[in-house]
Protein backbone atom coordinates (compact mmCIF):
# COMPACT_ATOMS: atom_id res chain seq x y z
CA UNK A 1 0.00 0.00 0.00
CA UNK A 2 0.97 3.66 -0.62
CA UNK A 3 0.09 7.32 -0.41
CA UNK A 4 -2.84 8.04 0.31
CA UNK A 5 -4.35 4.00 0.33
CA UNK A 6 -2.52 3.56 2.95
CA UNK A 7 -3.00 6.60 5.35
CA UNK A 8 -6.91 5.05 3.98
CA UNK A 9 -5.97 1.72 5.14
CA UNK A 10 -4.23 3.08 8.68
CA UNK A 11 -7.09 4.76 9.67
CA UNK A 12 -9.57 2.10 8.84
CA UNK A 13 -7.69 -0.42 11.44
CA UNK A 14 -7.15 2.34 14.00
CA UNK A 15 -11.16 3.01 13.29
CA UNK A 16 -11.67 -1.01 13.98
CA UNK A 17 -9.28 -0.98 16.96
CA UNK A 18 -10.98 2.18 18.48
CA UNK A 19 -14.75 0.21 18.15
CA UNK A 20 -13.19 -2.78 19.47
CA UNK A 21 -11.98 -0.96 22.72
CA UNK A 22 -15.27 1.24 22.89
CA UNK A 23 -17.35 -2.28 22.70
CA UNK A 24 -15.31 -3.93 25.43
CA UNK A 25 -15.15 -0.72 27.46
CA UNK A 26 -19.01 -0.52 27.27
CA UNK A 27 -19.25 -4.66 28.34
CA UNK A 28 -17.23 -3.84 31.38
CA UNK A 29 -19.10 -0.47 32.56
CA UNK A 30 -22.11 -2.66 31.97
CA UNK A 31 -20.72 -6.16 34.08
CA UNK A 32 -19.89 -3.36 37.15
CA UNK A 33 -23.73 -3.02 36.86
CA UNK A 34 -24.02 -6.42 37.05
CA UNK A 35 -24.82 -7.46 33.86
CA UNK A 36 -23.04 -10.49 32.01
CA UNK A 37 -22.33 -8.23 29.30
CA UNK A 38 -19.48 -9.06 26.25
CA UNK A 39 -18.55 -8.25 22.95
CA UNK A 40 -20.84 -9.45 20.24
CA UNK A 41 -20.34 -11.94 17.87
CA UNK A 42 -19.71 -9.38 14.76
CA UNK A 43 -15.28 -10.29 15.62
CA UNK A 44 -16.88 -13.95 13.68
CA UNK A 45 -18.04 -12.74 10.50
CA UNK A 46 -21.45 -12.89 11.68
CA UNK A 47 -23.42 -10.07 10.70
CA UNK A 48 -26.40 -7.61 11.95
CA UNK A 49 -25.45 -8.91 15.76
CA UNK A 50 -25.39 -6.45 18.43
CA UNK A 51 -22.24 -4.65 19.44
CA UNK A 52 -22.46 -5.84 23.08
CA UNK A 53 -24.78 -8.49 24.24
CA UNK A 54 -26.11 -9.31 28.00
CA UNK A 55 -28.95 -6.88 28.15
CA UNK A 56 -31.98 -9.12 27.52
CA UNK A 57 -34.35 -7.46 25.23
CA UNK A 58 -32.04 -4.53 24.15
CA UNK A 59 -29.97 -4.42 20.90
CA UNK A 60 -26.80 -2.81 21.49
CA UNK A 61 -25.04 -0.62 18.78
CA UNK A 62 -21.46 0.77 20.33
CA UNK A 63 -19.98 4.20 18.65
CA UNK A 64 -16.78 5.65 19.78
CA UNK A 65 -16.23 7.99 17.20
CA UNK A 66 -15.77 11.83 17.49
CA UNK A 67 -18.40 12.49 15.35
CA UNK A 68 -21.96 10.76 14.75
CA UNK A 69 -24.24 10.70 11.97
CA UNK A 70 -27.00 9.94 15.27
CA UNK A 71 -30.23 8.91 12.77
CA UNK A 72 -27.88 6.60 10.37
CA UNK A 73 -26.55 4.95 13.80
CA UNK A 74 -30.62 4.39 15.20
CA UNK A 75 -31.13 2.83 11.56
CA UNK A 76 -28.84 0.59 11.57
CA UNK A 77 -29.84 -0.57 15.18
CA UNK A 78 -33.24 -0.51 14.54
CA UNK A 79 -32.76 -3.14 11.10
CA UNK A 80 -30.91 -5.44 13.39
CA UNK A 81 -32.83 -5.53 16.54
CA UNK A 82 -35.80 -6.24 14.44
CA UNK A 83 -34.17 -9.63 13.37
CA UNK A 84 -34.09 -10.36 17.11
CA UNK A 85 -36.97 -8.72 18.49
CA UNK A 86 -34.64 -6.55 20.43
CA UNK A 87 -35.28 -2.60 21.74
CA UNK A 88 -32.21 -0.83 19.36
CA UNK A 89 -30.09 1.28 21.01
CA UNK A 90 -26.86 3.38 20.38
CA UNK A 91 -24.13 3.73 23.13
CA UNK A 92 -21.91 6.73 21.84
CA UNK A 93 -18.65 8.20 23.50
CA UNK A 94 -16.58 10.93 22.28
CA UNK A 95 -12.81 11.03 23.83
CA UNK A 96 -12.81 12.42 27.33
CA UNK A 97 -16.65 12.42 27.41
CA UNK A 98 -19.08 10.08 29.22
CA UNK A 99 -21.19 7.18 27.21
CA UNK A 100 -24.33 8.53 26.22
CA UNK A 101 -27.11 6.17 25.17
CA UNK A 102 -29.69 6.86 22.25
CA UNK A 103 -33.21 5.28 21.80
CA UNK A 104 -36.39 6.03 19.66
CA UNK A 105 -38.86 7.63 21.82
CA UNK A 106 -41.21 5.32 21.58
CA UNK A 107 -39.07 2.30 22.82
CA UNK A 108 -37.89 4.34 25.61
CA UNK A 109 -41.51 5.29 26.88
CA UNK A 110 -41.87 1.55 26.73
CA UNK A 111 -38.86 0.94 28.96
CA UNK A 112 -40.21 3.59 31.02
CA UNK A 113 -43.64 2.64 31.59
CA UNK A 114 -42.72 -0.82 32.44
CA UNK A 115 -40.20 0.71 34.89
CA UNK A 116 -43.59 2.03 36.85
CA UNK A 117 -41.66 5.13 37.45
Amino acid sequence: LCGRHLKGWISMVNGKKKGKAGELEVARILRSYGYPCRRGQQYSGANGDADVVGLPGIHIEVKRRERLDLYSAIEQAKMDAGKTNTLPTVFWRRNDCEWLVAMPLKDWMDLYQKAGL
